[in-house]
Formats: structure tokens, C-alpha cells, sequence
């Protein structure tokens, strides 16, 4: 990732997040892929336990993003209506994880 690419518009439609970065890049997210990839510790074990390491966890289908908060200038906390809020998906995973568009 460019160290200067950073999110400059978050736009959420449903199910879906998009994020358009300062090097012009555009990617989707599925929210409930977020909550299913969650790097929190938490899920991180979860994850492990269940023998899905590199993959998400099942999440409701109805799981929806209620809030998304800047951490520093290096990640984002997301909440979920699930009441999860404790993953820091920090930008280099973001921009990993995101589809183009």
C-alpha cells in the first residue's frame, strides 16, 4: 500500500461498504465479510478453534455496520449490530480484504 493511500469517502449502502482512497483506488466490502473476518483477538481464537484460520467466521445474515470510527490514521473500529465493536482493521488489511470495483 502507498503510504499516503488512505480513505477518502466511506460509503455504506446496505450490506455493502465502499471505499474510495486518495490513490483513486475503489473497493466493496460485504459487511458481514468484515464481521467474519474480524481481527480482533477474540475472533482471531475463534477463528483458530473452529479450524477457519484464513477464513471468516459464520455471522448472522442480518448482521449490519452501526458505527465506524477512525483509530489514529493507521485503522478504523467497526460496530456491528451484533454488538461486536472490538476489531481494528487497520488500512493495509482493508486493503487487502476489499474487491475492486
Amino acid at each position: 500500500m502507498p503510504d499516503d493511500a488512505v480513505p477518502e469517502r466511506l460509503d455504506l449502502d446496505g450490506d455493502t461498504l465502499r471505499i474510495t482512497w486518495t490513490d483513486g483506488r475503489r473497493l466493496r466490502y460485504s459487511v458481514r465479510g468484515l464481521r467474519g473476518l474480524c481481527p480482533c483477538a477474540g475472533c482471531h481464537e475463534e477463528r483458530l478453534r473452529l479450524g477457519f484460520e484464513d477464513a471468516p467466521l459464520p455471522v448472522d445474515d442480518d448482521v449490519r455496520l452501526v458505527g465506524m470510527e477512525p483509530v489514529g490514521n493507521y485503522a478504523y473500529r467497526l460496530r456491528f449490530s451484533d454488538g461486536h465493536q472490538t476489531g481494528i482493521y487497520r488500512l493495509e488489511f482493508l486493503r487487502e480484504i476489499g474487491l475492486s470495483e
